[in-house]
């Protein structure tokens, strides 16, 4: 059992070691420890914040809510320009690139950039906060907390092992698809004389579908042809946009076409 136990902490252990040296150094990159802890304390959230919420009443969050929504887009904004000029840069094959990990100025600055994103992951579960201190447990779906609670995880693998290449790919659509999310909630959060210019909430949600059958198409190209870069990242990943593309179709017909039926 002893000799069991200390071969399982070698691996784990290699493989820590096996990780990007130039990221793990930076924060939350090293160990999945850390990012772990930052799971559980967001299940934890979702589990006990709203029965603290039950009998008090919501919270006014409303300045609280452009400043962040806002901030999130300038973000969103920075994250789509580096990948696209730092790719362009770097002349970025689209449909298949291995990962740079040399120091170069460059290969530097795809990777600080995928940290970003990666930490960018872990800011965004302030959505679910959000959420409960307004007393919004509605908003606090399955698909929510599966979306949040795993992009980190993903994230986090992709920014020890693969910070650029291919991987850079996925992270710049996603960051465009924010920009345009972010700026709708921030929007919305001006006030109710807003909403008759929000009229596209449900073209956000269609942006979002075709976004993860853009990635699903770009990953199972990756998995057809020679492509120095990890095949398990490109499965992973491919696994992952079937599961999102099914909740949100879901989320998709519940909201607006099972209701027009109803109606």
């Amino acid at each position: 059992m002893s000799s069991a136990w200390e071969s399982l902490l070698s691996t784990y252990q290699s493989q820590l070691d096996n990780g990007d040296k130039r990221t793990d150094p930076w924060l939350l990159v090293y160990s999945p420890a850390p990012v772990a802890i930052i799971f559980l304390l967001y299940l934890s959230m979702v589990w006990a914040g709203p029965r603290l919420m039950k009998h008090r009443e919501p919270f006014d969050l409303r300045v609280a809510l452009i400043v962040y929504n806002f901030a999130m887009v300038g973000l969103s904004v920075y994250m789509f320009y580096e990948f696209l000029v730092t790719s362009l840069l770097s002349n970025y094959s689209y449909l298949c690139q291995p990962v740079d990990y040399s120091n170069s100025p460059l290969a530097m600055r795809m990777a600080r950039v995928c940290w970003w994103f990666f930490f960018s992951k872990v800011i965004e579960l302030s959505d679910t906060l959000f959420f409960i201190l307004r007393k919004k447990n509605n908003q606090v779906t399955f698909l929510h907390v599966y979306h949040h609670g795993t992009m980190i995880f993903n994230w986090w693998l992709g920014v020890k092992y693969v910070a650029g290449g291919q991987s850079f790919f996925n992270a710049m659509g996603n960051s465009f698809v924010h920009i345009v999310m972010y700026s709708y909630y921030g929007l919305a959060a001006l006030g109710p004389h807003m909403q008759k210019y929000l009229w596209w909430k449900r073209y956000l949600t269609s942006l979002q579908l075709v976004q993860f059958g853009v990635f699903l198409v770009h990953t199972g190209h990756n998995l057809l042809v020679e492509c120095d870069f990890p095949n398990a990242m490109n499965m992973l990943l491919f696994g992952y946009c079937v599961t999102l593309i099914i909740l949100f179709s879901n989320f998709y017909y519940q909201s607006y076409l099972n209701k027009k039926k109803k109606k």
